[in-house]
């Protein structure tokens, strides 16, 4: 085959993929619908990759660059991610970050600097270190992380200078305003690691059987049966805040969330894969090259990475900043596909408070922090292709304790009931079983009379925050800054409580933290028990008890629950406890020995036993 043959053949390889992948970023990333256009867009890249392996020489003396290469592998990276966000299967995941890191190691973006036909090139490499740190975040590669931010600083700071005096006049303007926009990435994800490398990551937020499943109380686990039993499969998680701490679309609380509702994909590997990955970094912490000069990228990693006897994870809508008709949409889609005997989890987080997104109330009573916040993503998968990230603006202000039955999907200063999402807005979908948390500021909106009690056909299941935060010390902190207060404890109880009482890691060895972990296992080992045995735990919870996610929210919102109302004064309780409907057994209330005695070892453990009121145990 003559060289002018394969290099036309490549380019109408080229041009038909790109068509097909311009059709695949279309496709909602929710619903159980039918996945052709994947796999028609991942077909044609497939078969495009593979023949530019097989006819690479010719291709390059054709004048194939190697920013074509790369802009192949980033373009799989891409359809991996988007299936992921689809599926939420971990696989997709790992497939994404061996071909994004495939780029990195080979430097296929990395060209002649300066020319004004360069600038192309460099905002192609702003983009894939944009979604290759998106990847690694979901994937806690902190360490690759750490390795991309310092890369992303230095490749903006490069560009600012090299591009300022190089291109046109005409053209510098709009030059600018991008290289500006990069700038406010980069604080994003800076900022960003700054509030969530303040805690260890001494275990996975994923569900881990080596950390979250109990031998002692698996076997009742194992032996517990309802009437009803649901399986968890899908989940939407929908967010709307202002300046909340984020990273594109991906918040502190949608990235804290999202890991909680899936399996750890390493399983039984996970300690085996945490030392592999520092391996691949040398002495002064930047990346081994395996570069090499081949196309050739090896997918079966991900067979060593993942551990095969892991059930699939639950599929998960996420939705950032939705509007209130295309939240319900949504709810819609998922509720009218959702298999037979199967429980939706709908996860919302926003203000009770009009135009107001997240109010930064500095409270002074000995037991707040400030108002609660989330966020959420839509589409990752079109992530860095046009939008740019918002100015980060700093929106502190007060409001009245007395709101209206709402929560407040909108932005500030667009007044209308259109952005309102009431109650009565989820009733229609109790036809099936719904497991709600609702993390707000007035999320006792939903609780008896509004929602609960009206269903119209299935009992929901309801996890309400407290409408405030709280915290030790005589000021408040703003929750913008380090995430939602309640969303923390059920994906991370042990950093939250380290939080609540103004720890930090530095101030315990990794032995005492290590010794704490496992105070608060024993004690959901024995609360386990206590649910599995008791004869007045209503259907509704019941009904999910076997869900390990679920099973595992349940357990931590017991702990949270004690934990704040230990700690904050009763007079307060209205304010900063959360709620659960149905209620729970009261073997596993505030007040029950078995659950206060478990958060007494655990403050005594940690010499804070002081900023808490026991009972005489």
């Amino acid at each position: 085959m003559g060289d002018e043959v394969v290099a036309r053949t490549f380019r109408a390889l080229v041009e038909s993929a790109d068509q097909k992948f311009a059709r695949v970023r279309d496709v909602p990333a929710y619903g159980r619908g039918p996945n052709h256009y994947f796999q028609k867009v991942f077909k044609a890249y497939t078969r495009l990759w593979q023949y530019q392996q097989e006819n690479r020489s010719k291709l390059v003396e054709a004048g194939l660059q190697r920013w074509e290469i790369g802009e192949i592998a980033s373009r799989i990276g891409q359809l991996y991610f988007g299936q992921y966000m689809r599926t939420s299967e971990a696989r997709f995941l790992l497939e994404s970050y061996i071909f994004y890191e495939a780029i990195l190691n080979r430097g296929y973006f990395q060209g002649s600097k300066g020319s004004v036909k360069d600038l192309v090139l460099r905002f192609k490499e702003l983009r894939f270190y944009a979604r290759f740190l998106l990847v690694s975040l979901l994937l806690n590669r902190l360490e690759m992380v750490r390795v991309l931010v310092e890369r992303f600083r230095a490749l903006v700071d490069d560009c600012k200078v090299t591009f300022r005096q190089s291109i046109p006049i005409h053209c510098q303007t709009e030059t600018k305003n991008n290289f500006r926009e990069w700038t406010l990435v980069v604080q994003e994800i800076v900022r960003f690691m700054k509030v969530e490398t303040a805690f260890m990551n001494v275990r996975p937020l994923r569900y881990c059987n080596l950390f979250d499943s109990y031998p002692s109380s698996l076997p009742y686990v194992a032996r517990f049966h309802a009437k009803k039993m649901l399986k968890f499969r899908d989940a939407l998680l929908a967010s709307y805040h202002r300046n909340e701490v984020k990273f594109a679309e991906l918040t502190l609380d949608t990235y804290r969330m999202l890991q909680c509702l899936e399996w750890e994909p390493s399983g039984s590997f996970y300690q085996k894969r945490t030392v592999e990955l520092n391996e691949k970094l040398n002495e002064n912490g930047a990346l081994n090259d395996h570069s090499g000069t081949s196309g050739l990228i090896d997918i079966n990693l991900v067979v060593d990475m993942t551990d095969p006897t892991l059930p699939p994870n639950p599929r998960k809508a996420i939705l950032y900043r939705p509007s209130v008709t295309q939240l319900i949409a949504v709810i819609a889609t998922i509720c009218e596909e959702l298999p037979p005997d199967s429980v939706m989890l709908i996860y919302l987080s926003a203000s009770g408070k009009s135009g107001h997104g997240n109010i930064s109330q500095m409270e002074n009573s000995g037991g707040t922090r400030k108002s609660s916040k989330v966020k959420f993503v839509s589409d990752l998968s079109h992530e860095f292709d046009g939008s740019m990230p918002e100015a980060s603006v700093n929106n502190k202000g007060h409001s009245s304790d007395c709101h209206e039955p709402f929560l407040w999907f909108g932005p500030k200063g667009n007044g209308g009931s259109s952005n309102n999402l009431y109650p009565g807005d989820i009733i229609p979908f109790t036809r099936r079983p719904l497991f709600l948390i609702i993390d707000s500021d007035n999320s006792h909106a939903f609780k008896a009379g509004e929602l609960h009690g009206a269903e119209r056909g299935e009992t929901s299941a309801l996890l309400l925050s407290p409408l405030k935060p709280a915290f030790k010390g005589p000021f408040g902190f703003d929750a913008t800054q380090n995430g939602s207060q309640f969303t923390f404890f059920l994906t991370a109880p042990l950093q939250a409580f380290y939080e609540l009482v103004g720890l930090s890691f530095s101030d315990t060895d990794l032995d005492a933290y290590n010794d704490a972990d496992k105070i608060l296992s024993t004690a959901f080992s024995e609360w386990e028990v206590i649910l599995c045995t008791s004869t007045s735990l209503d259907l509704v919870w019941a009904q999910v008890l076997s869900d390990p996610f679920l099973r595992r929210l349940i357990l931590r919102f017991i702990f949270c629950r004690c934990v704040l109302s230990l700690f904050c004064p009763p007079e307060d309780s209205e304010l900063y406890l959360p709620l659960c409907l149905p209620q729970l057994p009261g073997s596993v209330s505030p007040s029950s020995d078995a659950v206060q005695s478990a958060v007494l070892q655990l403050a005594n453990h940690l010499g804070v036993a002081e900023c808490f009121s026991f009972n005489d145990l």
